[in-house]
């Protein structure tokens, strides 16, 4: 006799789920998104040699304005700063709703 198979998949509900649950999600997604980004803008910066002071006088900002941007905690950015961020190292900003 052929013992049952069972079906292989998730067990209980999803991290994101905890997360809207907790009343956390949008919170923790948005931190995530800004850390990803200035992940990638700091990778830019080091490939290309470009300094903060460098990449703030590109930007027409303030190195203060320019180290909220790459600080991973601060989530209030503007979609027009994150454009001039990424038009400064040469890349176009791209989102999408998914």
């Amino acid at each position: 006799m052929k013992a049952k198979l069972k079906k292989k998949g998730r067990v209980g509900s999803s991290f994101d789920d905890f997360l809207k649950e907790d009343g956390t999600y949008e919170s923790v997604t948005a931190r995530a998104i800004k850390r990803v980004l200035v992940r990638q803008l700091s990778e830019l910066m080091r490939r290309e040699d470009i300094s903060k002071t460098e990449l703030a006088s590109r930007m027409k900002t303030s190195r203060a304005q320019l180290d909220r941007l790459l600080d991973p905690q601060n989530e209030s950015v503007t979609l027009g700063t994150l454009t001039r961020a990424a038009q400064a190292v040469g890349r176009n900003l791209r989102m999408e709703l998914v």
